[in-house]
């Protein structure tokens, strides 16, 4: 991640081109900018130099080319206090794109529920963090909240609560509700240790995607997509959104879906290698994920079959 003025930055982005690399994510705000890239590994240093001479800071971030969801209760006051916004932030400094979800019905410990459209979606997301406060009973009785998500998920709470294993992929204690920042060096710990769990939890979906890859990056076709005129246009921030097996695609679905589908890459429709799905947040946007070079195989062999 690139992180420093909007000086000479034209040049770095054709650095960036001619090493082989891509831009992930790139933000402005006045005359500052953030530019989160994947570079070969051979080219880090060159690139690096350059940012330095431009009067910039360059820093790993493991979470970049991920989306994920930081979740609490409800909205109000009560449930959504200062560290959530606090862990969403923190993660995107590590490169993950984040949004903040509170759920419809979430008061009280009786009475937290979790729809089946919300769960959606949350799997449309790469990973979760839910943040369940200070009360220990109060924690243990909501883990019907996370127990039947899909994707990845990590629990941060104050207390640690008991008798939850299995129900979520990692938990962080330490981290309750309060009325003010994370600011001390103990809470930018906790802050670490959550992105250093999402990460880890991630991991073994990068994993599984090493044994059997995508049948093609999805930076590659972020890259195509950027020249579809409806993306170019789009005014919504960051109109493409890489996960780690697809993207997210900030276009209505009923409108763009057959031309999507229709676009070639490397000699294939998208259609082929890719299954678009409209989101759940009001058909917002459109869920792609990328078929597995098995998969694509096996599709072929089915249809030279037939």
């Amino acid at each position: 991640m690139y992180d420093g003025g909007i000086y000479r930055s034209e040049e770095l982005f054709e650095l960036i081109e001619d090493t082989g690399g891509t831009v992930i994510q790139k933000t402005r705000s006045s005359q500052m900018l953030t530019v989160t890239m994947s570079i070969p590994d051979g080219d880090v240093g060159t690139v690096s130099e350059f940012c330095r001479e431009i009067g910039g800071e360059v820093k790993h971030v493991p979470l970049a080319g991920t989306e994920i969801a930081v979740v609490g209760p409800t909205l109000g006051r009560h449930h959504m206090p200062h560290p959530i916004c606090d862990i969403a932030e923190h993660l995107r400094r590590q490169g993950a794109i984040t949004v903040v979800m509170g759920l419809a019905r979430g008061r009280g410990k009786k009475t937290a529920q979790i729809s089946l459209e919300e769960k959606m979606i949350i799997d449309e997301y790469d990973a979760a963090v839910f943040s369940l406060g200070n009360f220990k009973t109060c924690i243990e009785a909501k883990t019907d909240l996370f127990s039947d998500i899909k994707i990845p998920t990590v629990l941060v709470s104050g207390p640690v609560p008991e008798g939850i294993d299995g129900k979520c992929d990692a938990i962080v204690s330490g981290v309750g509700r309060k009325a003010s920042r994370m600011r001390s060096t103990s809470e930018r710990e906790r802050l670490d240790e959550i992105a250093e769990k999402v990460g880890m939890v991630l991991s073994d979906k990068k994993k599984a995607l090493d044994d059997d890859p995508l049948f093609i990056y999805p930076a590659e076709i972020k890259h195509l997509l950027e020249e579809y005129e409806p993306v170019n246009m789009c005014l919504r921030p960051a109109p493409v959104v890489l996960h780690l097996d697809g993207l997210r695609i900030k276009i209505g679905y009923g409108e763009h879906r057959e031309a999507i589908e229709n676009m070639e890459i490397y000699g294939r429709k998208i259609g082929d290698i890719c299954r678009l799905s409209p989101s759940k947040i009001n058909d917002s946007s459109i869920i792609m994920r990328i078929k597995t070079r098995s998969e694509v195989r096996h599709e072929d062999e089915g249809k030279a079959g037939g």
